[in-house]
């Protein structure tokens, strides 16, 4: 549900909505502190967290209401690495990479935002699916998130997928279907092959980065990740989507020096 409030006479955040949904100020202020709650003020559009924040004559306020989402507790994630201007994360599986407008308490990017003391900035790079789990990237300044984003953007950052499929997979192979009418290449590589319950393990590479590249490629191809959710739907399981983005390398721009971050646990 969307609530919007056009403000006539200056007064608090809270009293606005309060005026406007009919929800209690003890849920409004919950949904604002999860980032449910927007504010216009002329061009500009940000978050608004403050029940007490004093609006002016002009202004809207949005108000996303989604009971069932504001209910979630958030995943938090894990940090594997503090570098100053960036930091490296291991985002566990339920969490989105960056919030909607309905809220972002269960995003990385708001949970990377709560840790940093002192505040830091932060910024996304890069994305990985919500069922998901792996290394992401957040950058905290925003040169250093425009050198990190043009490093994804030609595709200088070395990624490795730890994925598990149904079916046996070949040793060592590649797929090349085109995606979206683009070129997309998913280079793999067999780890294992369990016969009993036909399911293969495997590492892969992406050239290309088309949306949802591995799990369309392999289900395409006739090896449905195991528990994937949209794709393969008569292949699930009990411990969600078999995909681990487990390894990130790259040269930093501005150190020059090779740097190479590895999840220590890989779930299969």
């Amino acid at each position: 549900m969307k609530y919007v409030c056009k403000i006539r006479e200056s007064q608090f955040s809270i009293q606005a909505l309060a005026a406007a949904a009919p929800v209690s100020k003890v849920q409004i202020k919950d949904a604002m502190n999860k980032g449910a709650v927007w504010l216009q003020r002329g061009r500009k559009t940000r978050r608004l967290r403050r029940a007490k924040a004093m609006l002016k004559v002009g202004d809207t306020i949005l108000f996303y209401h989604d009971p069932d989402l504001l209910k979630r507790n958030v995943v938090v994630p894990q940090l594997l690495q503090d570098m100053g201007h960036y930091s490296v994360w291991i985002k566990p599986a339920g969490l989105l990479a960056q919030g909607t407008q309905y809220g972002d308490h269960c995003s990385l990017l708001r949970q990377v935002e709560l840790w940093a003391e002192p505040k830091r900035q932060v910024f996304l790079i890069h994305r990985l699916d919500r069922e998901a789990v792996g290394l992401m990237v957040v950058a905290h300044q925003k040169e250093t998130a425009a050198w990190l984003s043009d490093l994804f953007i030609q595709q200088t950052i070395e990624k490795k997928y730890r994925i598990q499929v149904k079916g046996r997979a070949a040793e060592e192979a590649f797929f090349d279907d085109m995606l979206d009418q683009k070129s997309a290449v998913t280079a793999f590589k067999r780890m294992s092959y369990d016969q009993h319950q036909d399911i293969s393990t495997v590492d892969v590479c992406l050239h290309g980065g088309r949306y949802h590249q591995i799990r369309r490629h392999f289900d395409m191809n006739g090896l449905p990740l195991m528990g994937d959710p949209r794709y393969g739907q008569h292949n699930q399981n009990k411990t969600g989507l078999a995909l681990c983005a487990y390894r990130l390398a790259f040269t930093c721009p501005q150190t020059k020096v090779y740097q190479q971050f590895e999840m220590p646990n890989l779930p299969f």
